[in-house]
Parts: C-alpha cells; sequence; structure tokens
C-alpha cells in the first residue's frame, strides 16, 4: 500500500488553502497549486496568520512554524504541484466540468500510484473517476470549513474505487488527526443532503418573515445545539457555492432540493456571504 508523504492541494480557495495548512502541520509535504498568484498569495498570508496565532496559542511549537513553511510550496503550475505526488486533493469550483477538466490533467501528470481525491460536498467520485484511467484509485474526500477546526471527513468512495484507495485516505485522515465515515456515492452523501435541507428551510423562513436570520440562527443553535445558526454556515460556505449545490441536489434528488428564492436573489446581487462582505449577515 502507498505510503503517503507527498501532498499536492489543486485550488488556493478557502477550502483548499485550509486542507494545505492542515496537511502541512500534519507533516506532510505540500504543493498548493492555483490558476492565479493572487489566489496563492492570499492562501500564503492566511496560513502564515494562522501559524502565527497557533505558535501564540501553544497549539503549535515555536520553531515548528518555520519547518512548516518549508514544507510548504506554492505554485501556478499544476505539474509541477503533481508530478511527485502520492495524493492530490483537488478543491477547485463545485462543477462536474471543472473537476473533470482537472482530473483529466492530473492523470497525465501524476505517477501511476497516485491516489486522485476530490473535496466535493455534492458530486459523484465516480463519473469523475470514468474520466480518468484510474477510476480505482479515484475517491471523494469531503472536508469541512474551518479544515483545521473541523473533525469530520467523509470518504466516498466510487463504483470503481478500491480497497487499497480507501485505506490510504482513511489513514491519511488520521494522520490529520480527523474522524472519517465511509460513505455510499449518492448525490450529497449525508452532510451535505442534511445541510442543504436545513439550510434552505432556514432561507424560506427568512423570506416569508417568520423571525429575522439572528432569531432563526439563535433558535437553531440553542433549541437543537448546533454550533453555528444554518444562515451563518451559509454565509461561511459561500452563497454562490450553497446555490451550486442545491442545483445539483435539485437535479438528482428531486423538488424538496429546490433553491430557495432568496438564496437565487442574494446570488445574483452579489451577496455572497463572508468573503463578499455581505451575505445574510454584514461583514463589511
Amino acid at each position: 500500500m502507498t505510503i503517503v508523504k507527498n501532498i499536492a492541494v489543486i485550488g488556493a480557495g478557502v477550502m483548499g488553502r485550509g486542507i494545505a495548512y492542515t496537511a502541512d502541520l500534519s507533516g506532510f509535504q505540500v504543493h498548493l497549486q492555483d490558476i492565479t498568484s493572487e489566489a496563492l498569495d492570499r492562501a500564503e498570508t492566511y496560513i502564515r496568520e494562522e501559524l502565527a496565532k497557533s505558535v501564540q496559542r501553544g497549539y503549535v511549537k515555536e520553531g515548528n512554524d518555520k519547518k512548516a513553511l518549508e514544507n510548504l510550496t506554492f505554485t501556478t503550475s499544476i505539474e509541477e504541484a503533481a508530478k511527485n505526488a502520492d495524493l492530490v486533493i483537488e478543491a477547485v469550483l463545485e462543477r462536474m466540468d471543472v473537476k473533470i477538466d482537472v482530473f483529466k490533467k492530473l492523470d497525465q501528470i501524476c505517477p501511476e500510484h497516485t491516489v486522485l481525491a476530490t473535496n466535493t460536498s455534492t458530486m459523484s467520485p465516480t463519473e469523475i473517476g470514468a474520466a480518468t484511467s484510474r477510476p480505482e484509485k479515484t475517491i471523494a474526500m469531503h472536508f469541512f470549513n474551518p479544515v483545521h477546526k473541523m473533525k469530520l471527513i467523509e470518504i466516498i468512495r466510487g463504483l470503481d474505487t478500491s480497497d487499497e484507495t480507501y485505506e490510504i485516505v482513511r489513514n491519511v485522515g488520521e494522520q490529520m488527526r480527523k474522524e472519517t465515515v465511509e460513505v455510499n456515492e449518492f448525490p450529497g452523501f449525508v452532510t451535505s443532503r442534511m445541510n442543504c435541507l436545513i439550510g434552505n428551510e432556514a432561507m424560506n423562513m427568512l423570506m416569508e418573515g417568520v423571525a429575522s436570520a439572528e432569531d432563526i440562527d439563535k433558535a437553531i443553535k440553542l433549541g437543537l445545539n448546533h454550533p453555528m445558526g444554518p444562515l451563518e454556515l451559509a454565509d461561511l460556505v459561500g452563497l454562490d457555492t450553497r446555490l451550486r449545490n442545491m442545483e445539483y441536489l435539485h437535479q438528482t434528488l428531486g423538488e424538496k432540493y429546490r433553491p430557495s428564492p432568496i438564496l437565487l436573489k442574494y446570488v445574483k446581487a452579489g451577496r455572497l456571504g463572508k468573503k463578499s462582505g455581505k451575505g445574510f449577515y454584514n461583514y463589511e
């Protein structure tokens, strides 16, 4: 079985930089790739700031932060990032055509032993794997935001995913100090199916005037013991990302996943949540 030492993360957005940071702290050699240097600059700033906070709070020993930075490489070249990878974790836009394009490139670049994982919250590792010559080495690893704090990774097998591939990524999850759950592929897996339903109903209640965003979130947090309200969480995930998830689930699972009209309206207005400064809450 492949021993993973070198991880490439493709996509330096919120999830990609979080996965890279977590993998780096866990002792892996990490290459973080994005098509734009601006995204890489933002990711490097984020990682340096998080490392400084971790040292200050005693989570990372002083001196280990420098070692962590030495083990982390930023590049705009997918070839440079993936050519020696034991595991690639893709964290690009949640669109099937974009993911398949990335996986076709990775299939050509990576060594034969490399496992290809997608960090998708809804989409099919079977369909993605079928676009490569290694469907048995293709799998989904669904991380949660913020990656370094959230304890779970959903591991989703594709139709042809081998037991060895599953064990490789499960071991990587353990090295990252995460709990893992094994999920058989079905649209939305476990968490996204539940989360999208709860969030969409919260949006409908806000639209109907049932309660304010603050009081809906407060009710869910205090009444149902959720650590975060569904509208807060949607803002954190990004309303454009949530809309893409809802549209995919609506297409694959039916009418109960039809996106709330208020979600469509906010995305059209550019109110995308925390990353744009305004969503259901104002972050400016």
